[in-house]
């Protein structure tokens, strides 16, 4: 087993990684303050996972709600399903609620989490290698709106992070090269060393060596670790981590949700990132290539849905989090391993750009 430390003072947990963990009660107890446990899943995990994190826990009064599974639920309607088991079963300020599932289970945990009476503990039990590497770190927590995603949320942390690897054996093909997407983000950011690695190893990575998936998966979780550490709220150096989602959020909003899952979404808006880094010469075409084969050998899409006009993705990247005063504000690169935030680039060179790769 691999412990990761998030440090973030008195509020610091730890990312417990390595296989069977959900067998081990002494990670996840000492974490719990009272008998009241929720456990939050949803339809697909549930009859794989549910009970054995029921059996661990045998000496808590646990309750459970499962979801049902899909981006398109993640809503406040839907949400409301985990308010109103809180209250019918008279849930106090010591409950913990337990997420376990994906990242949409794990975002919606986490914020109801931080509204039930005013914020109460949560754990994330990742079942899915993006929520894994990404979403179950950072404390990131909210749902979507039919105008954005992930736009109403809260920052709230949880108590530990709890990284089975076992549950990967149960995920599809699709899922897990969707979260090589946020794997690969992190080389692309500030880690020109795992960005070679990945490429040299990607192969065995999809055939989910164990070595090579344990390694991966600690490397990301450290990166994003680190960088939490220095910028929890997002201020400044923490939207790094947002490298290629401006552009995936606006396809996964434009698209419908559920159509791509985020990581796709992601990989075509890492894509779309190295290409206007390029266009604004930062980028030469080689190292775009490089981005570009790396995607391609997670097994991940590259190109922007048909159905989305380059003026629908401007609309809809207006509406983003990073937008100040008006202003878009993209993660860009300007070498592998060398990403930053900015605004300065003309606004007519995105939209022309946007209209020859979307029309």
């Amino acid at each position: 087993m691999n412990t990761l430390q998030v440090d973030l003072g008195t509020r610091s947990y730890p990312i417990y990684i390595g296989q069977n963990l959900l067998r081990q009660s002494n990670l996840i107890a000492p974490h719990i303050q009272s008998k009241q446990v929720l456990i939050v899943t949803n339809e697909t995990v549930a009859p794989l996972y549910l009970n054995k994190v029921i059996n661990t826990l045998d000496d808590f009064e646990i309750k459970t709600v499962i979801l049902p599974d899909g981006e398109q639920y993640k809503n406040l309607i839907v949400l409301n399903q985990i308010f109103d088991t809180l209250l019918r079963q008279h849930f106090n300020r010591q409950t913990t609620l337990i997420a376990l599932g994906g990242g949409v289970v794990g975002d919606m945990t986490g914020f109801a989490a931080a509204c039930y009476q005013r914020g109460v503990d949560f754990i994330q039990i990742p079942t899915t290698l993006l929520a894994q590497v990404d979403s179950s770190v950072g404390g990131k927590t909210g749902v979507n709106h039919s105008l954005g995603k992930n736009m109403i949320g809260a920052f709230y942390q949880p108590k530990s992070v709890l990284i089975d690897t076992e549950t990967l054996k149960t995920l599809d093909n699709r899922q897990f090269s969707a979260g090589l997407a946020e794997v690969i983000k992190y080389g692309l950011i500030n880690d020109l060393e795992f960005f070679e690695w990945l490429e040299t190893n990607m192969t065995i990575l999809l055939k989910q060596d164990s070595q090579a998936l344990s390694f991966a998966i600690a490397r990301s979780c450290q990166n994003k670790a680190d960088i939490v550490a220095e910028d929890e709220k997002e201020s400044g150096k923490r939207a790094l981590l947002n490298l290629g989602h401006t552009f995936g959020h606006a396809i996964e909003t434009g698209a419908g949700y559920g159509k791509y899952l985020h990581g796709e979404a992601i990989a075509i808006g890492i894509k779309l990132a190295a290409q206007f880094s390029a266009l604004l010469g930062w980028l030469d075409d080689s190292t775009v290539s490089r981005i570009i084969n790396l995607l391609a050998k997670a097994d991940l899409p590259t190109e922007i849905p048909k159905e989305l006009t380059g003026s629908q993705m401007l609309e809809l990247m207006q509406v983003d989090k990073k937008v100040i005063d008006g202003k878009i504000r993209l993660v860009l690169m300007q070498d592998l391993g060398k990403s930053v935030v900015t605004d300065q680039f003309d606004i007519q060179e995105l939209t022309v750009f946007l209209q020859e790769f979307g029309e």
